[in-house]
């Protein structure tokens, strides 16, 4: 990889044309993402969980001059069934017929304790949402990825996901496995041009930070918007054959 993705430089229309799924776009990150993607070019799929925070996100790219009209995607994580994938899979294919990005933004923390004290449904529910959820999503977008020219999948992972760090429970396992498929997912379509990548965001300026470390200095953190760079290059045109990665977004 000669192209250094903290600091990739890109021009206005780098994501012209392609259509970009963002699960988590209501928030942090992937608000921050969806609203730079659309005005790069891109046609940006909104997911989320809660419909008033996607349709102000929707109004937003939607009144910025160039940018085109978004869809929302409203689908909990947490208990959607396989008729529910199969619905949000089913409305993307027929309103597009591929997808050329799918980013996984959306997650939970879960409880910050000792694997002596950490509660078995809580466990489940951090898993389910974080590893398993982008599984099945993944899985049921992957034709629609197979039928653009040029796909791109890039899961959020962490430094956690790396080292299992003390207290970090369910979170930090379920990263681990984020990267895990990644690599599967890279290592399965060497032979197709689909590339499957990690971004591990770093202190970021986010709820889940605040929520991980209260007592921190939130001045001191990177904005979601100046992270941006790592996000449109895994998801441009210049990262094509870079798959299989890990990459730090700072």
């Amino acid at each position: 990889m000669s192209i250094d993705p903290k600091t990739y430089t890109y021009g206005d229309d780098v994501l012209e044309g392609r259509i970009i799924l963002i699960t988590g776009a209501s928030d942090g990150i992937g608000c921050a993402l969806a609203l730079h993607a659309a005005k790069l070019g891109a046609q940006v799929v909104l997911h989320g969980r809660n419909t008033r925070k996607l349709e102000e996100i929707y109004d937003e790219i939607e009144a910025t001059d160039g940018t085109k009209r978004p869809s929302i995607a409203v689908l909990d994580l947490s208990t959607a069934d396989g008729e529910s994938y199969a619905a949000l899979t089913g409305s993307v294919d027929k309103e597009f017929g591929r997808l050329d990005g799918l980013v996984h933004n959306a997650g939970i923390l879960g409880p910050r304790l000792s694997i002596e004290q950490y509660d078995i449904t809580d466990w489940q529910k951090v898993l389910h949402v974080n590893l398993t959820a982008p599984f099945v999503l993944t899985q049921q977008l992957m034709p629609l990825l197979k039928n653009a020219a040029d796909p791109s999948i890039v899961f959020t992972s962490s430094g956690v996901g790396r080292v299992g760090k003390a207290f970090w429970g369910a979170y930090s396992v379920s990263k681990f496995g984020t990267e895990s498929l990644s690599q599967m997912i890279a290592n399965e379509n060497l032979h197709t041009p689909l590339r499957s990548n990690c971004i591990n965001p770093g202190p970021v300026r986010t709820k889940m930070r605040l929520e991980a470390y209260p007592a921190e200095d939130r001045d001191t953190l990177l904005r979601p918007e100046d992270i941006m760079p790592a996000y449109v290059y895994l998801l441009g045109p210049d990262s094509h054959g870079v798959t299989g990665q890990s990459i730090d977004a700072q």
